[in-house]
């Protein structure tokens, strides 16, 4: 895991794509048991290096029911993103993650990982890679049908402040989705 995680560190695959240059933000450890797959670095987390260091970050550490401490613990959490660097701005937030990422490290760090009890698909993107042609046609119905992922994955909407609006618009998920969210989680990190 150390051999890759340096390799990972030094990766400058997409340097030409990236405004700030690469920074890659990902933790994994053999003994990971879920495994958080996002869309990818903000400013702030390209900043800090430090993955899902701000709102967002707050907000998923809460629907998933965890402190501080357990969700940095990587023997608990491993954060792998679809993208690592930081991707740039677009018109109505942040560029799509880089392409590169994924399929150059995901299997990799997998094959490292033989714990992992569950895979948190966060946003369309990890949603799309993962589930292929098991996703439906929206996010929200993905979020909807999270039971037909489980027990390997579970589909999420993006925590971020801006998906206040989907929220509002579907307050089950709140309701029904995360309360199985964190008991889901609070089985496997007392398992």
């Amino acid at each position: 895991m150390q051999d890759l995680h340096h390799r990972i560190k030094n990766c400058t695959l997409c340097k030409a794509h990236l405004p700030l240059g690469p920074r890659p933000v990902v933790t994994a450890h053999a003994n990971s048991k879920i495994v958080i797959i996002g869309q990818a670095p903000g400013t702030k987390v390209h900043a800090s290096g430090i993955p899902w260091d701000d709102a967002s970050g707050k907000q998923l550490r809460n629907w998933l029911g965890v402190s501080n401490e357990e969700f940095y613990n990587e023997q608990n959490f491993a954060i792998v993103p679809m993208g690592f660097c930081y991707p740039g701005r677009g018109k109505g937030g942040d560029l799509p993650p880089r392409p590169e990422c994924a399929p150059q490290w995901h299997e990799q760090l997998w094959d490292l990982m033989p714990n992992v009890k569950l895979v948190l698909l966060i946003g369309m993107y990890a949603q799309r890679y993962y589930l292929k042609k098991d996703a439906k046609k929206t996010l929200t119905e993905t979020v909807d049908n999270f039971q037909h992922y489980l027990p390997r994955f579970f589909p999420l909407p993006h925590p971020s402040p801006r998906n206040r609006f989907w929220l509002a618009r579907n307050p089950w998920f709140e309701m029904e989705v995360v309360p199985e969210l964190k008991k889901s989680i609070q089985e496997i990190l007392r398992a």
